[in-house]
């Protein structure tokens, strides 16, 4: 039985809608990402899940019960925002405490809880001082603290860590992660941050204008990207899309050069390869145009251009360009993804060339 699931949820404001016909399942333990750009409807999904937002049309199944219309202390789950909202003038104890204490929860219950968890989430040194006199860090630690102690089996996070430094977010993530697991609990975690995604989900729910786009394992997403939408959204540099050009098979011009990528004729098609699949060469491959590079220090991003066709190289090493130069690129066959122009669909019927 799943911990959560949607089926067919829709959420609109009178004509405008924020959520379209929505299904997924979230199983028990698991750790799933709501992902998406500002405005996707990830963020109402929670909501909804939270009942926090009403559901226009759709169920919403909580441990198999239909809890669509129950009150938000119906639904026996936490919830940790993207605001630590905190109570400024309350300690750190006492912030974690208060749902407790206005559930009534035994005093002897409340402090052997939290002895628990300020262990669980490092903050037994800190339990006197006032918000204000916390890091960033140690402020999203007190609300995790809030959210951990209710001890409910469902957390909902909506963007807990994007008011922290690059450092920060990414040491949050793994403690998040390990917390998740070391307590079994089930996570819907939202998040514009493809990362965040790809380093602490189970599951992916990729969202977009309302609807889900791809949804699977972060593994899925990315090695076999549903539409142009999923491929260009997920990576880090992205992948680059390219347009090819009917003929004898599908053609990717550059200048009075001419490769051969795909067999076949028809629809309009379009190629995507990641920037870690492509290599630089003098002598093989198609004809391109090495325009600037980033230096990462273990690694380079080479913006390149193919004809007018913008494409990103990742290479090994400091990789320097003082000015564009002329290059190969090669790629293996396998690393080719291929879309219909006009659905932007994945086509797996067309086998690329290498090149």
């Amino acid at each position: 039985m799943s911990a959560i699931e949607l089926q067919n949820v829709t959420k609109r404001w009178g004509e405008t809608t924020g959520v379209d016909n929505v299904s997924f399942a979230v199983e028990s333990g698991s750790f799933a990402i709501l992902l998406g750009p500002s405005g996707c409807g990830k963020s109402t999904t929670l909501r909804m899940i939270a009942g926090l937002e009403d559901v226009t049309e759709g169920r919403l199944l909580i441990g198999g019960n239909d809890l669509t219309t129950a009150s938000p202390s119906d639904r026996a789950l936490s919830m940790v925002f993207q605001s630590y909202a905190l109570f400024p003038h309350l300690s750190v104890e006492e912030n974690i405490i208060f749902g407790l204490k206005v559930r009534r929860v035994p005093a002897n219950e409340r402090a052997t809880r939290l002895k628990r968890v300020a262990e669980i989430v490092g903050l037994t040194d800190v339990m006197t001082r006032k918000p204000g006199q916390l890091s960033g860090g140690q402020r999203q630690r007190v609300a995790l603290a809030r959210a951990i102690i209710a001890e409910n089996n469902i957390c909902l996070m909506d963007e807990p860590l994007s008011n922290l430094d690059a450092k920060l977010r990414h040491d949050m993530r793994i403690e998040i992660r390990a917390l998740q697991q070391r307590l079994n609990m089930t996570v819907i975690y939202v998040t514009h941050d493809q990362a965040e995604a790809m380093s602490m989900g189970d599951k992916v729910i990729l969202m977009r204008d309302g609807q889900i786009e791809q949804q699977g394992t972060p593994e899925e997403l990315y090695d076999r990207p549903a539409t142009t939408f999923a491929a260009s959204f997920i990576g880090t540099p992205p992948m680059k899309l390219l347009n090819v050009v009917p003929g004898d098979g599908y053609m990717l011009a550059e200048g009075e050069n001419t490769t051969k990528i795909l067999p076949g004729t028809g629809s309009e098609m379009m190629v995507g390869i990641r920037p870690e699949h492509i290599s630089i060469s003098d002598e093989k491959g198609i004809p391109a145009q090495l325009v600037s590079a980033d230096y990462l220090g273990s690694e380079t991003i080479i913006d390149a251009r193919i004809g007018d066709q913008p494409i990103l190289v990742r290479s090994a090493g400091h990789v320097k360009l003082s000015k564009p130069v002329k290059a190969r690129l090669r790629w293996n066959k396998k690393d080719v993804h291929v879309f219909d122009r006009t659905s932007g669909k994945r086509d797996d019927t067309i086998k690329a060339y290498s090149v």
